[in-house]
């Protein structure tokens, strides 16, 4: 089905923890796409602690950061486990294809736009989420001109994900030097940027297949 064709490769799927927690998922009455809708809750989470950080000081803005940090981590636990649920424990479902790929945009707006208005960057927030979904169609895209999906870097989601989750936790330390922002700035500044590189090498990886046959 187009939803195992469509799966990204991941060393953690093949983990002891991972199949244990995804074999209890399967055998409970949830199912793959309420997996995938919950990681846009985890999203929104993520989201609001990044803009309410933004303004926050003291133990209340290292408890958001902190809280922004696992619930994008937990964004990425729900998309390990809705294919692992739906494929390996044989709850594939007609819709799944689409759930397997809509919350996934969703979730980064939620997030990168949450961190730039946070952070007082609204437009760079945007921009960053702009470019991660451009580089999901452009992966998407290959797949409708009948190529494989092409899940290379170097801002594929899980950089997208490791760089945002770092910057919160980095960010915990910049009263050290009164700063306040900066980092989380950056790491949209490098994602966005990463983004934009990853979407023109998916993109130029088409064409040169295309043209090679």
């Amino acid at each position: 089905m187009a939803q195992d064709e469509n799966r990204r490769p991941l060393a953690s799927r093949d983990s002891g923890w991972a199949r244990t927690i995804a074999r209890r998922l399967s055998t409970a009455s949830v199912t793959p796409n309420q997996i995938s809708m919950a990681s846009m809750v985890m999203a929104a989470g993520a989201g609001i602690a990044f803009w309410q950080a933004g303004a926050a000081s003291g133990g209340s803005r290292v408890a958001l950061l902190l809280a922004a940090a696992l619930f994008c981590q937990f964004r990425l636990l729900c998309n390990l486990f809705d294919g692992m649920v739906a494929i390996e424990g044989g709850k594939q479902e007609p819709d799944g294809p689409f759930w397997n790929e809509f919350p996934d945009r969703v979730a980064d707006i939620l997030i990168f736009v949450g961190v730039g208005y946070g952070a007082g960057v609204p437009t760079l927030g945007w921009a960053a989420a702009a470019f991660a979904v451009l580089t999901a169609y452009t992966r998407e895209l290959g797949r409708n001109c009948g190529l494989p999906a092409d899940f290379s870097g170097p801002m594929a989601k899980q950089h997208r994900m490791a760089v945002i989750t770092a910057a919160a936790v980095l960010s915990l330390a910049e009263p050290l030097w009164s700063g306040h922002n900066q980092i989380l700035g950056g790491a949209l500044w490098l994602i966005a940027i990463g983004a934009a590189i990853t979407a023109i090498r998916r993109a130029a990886n088409i064409v040169r297949k295309l043209r090679a046959g």
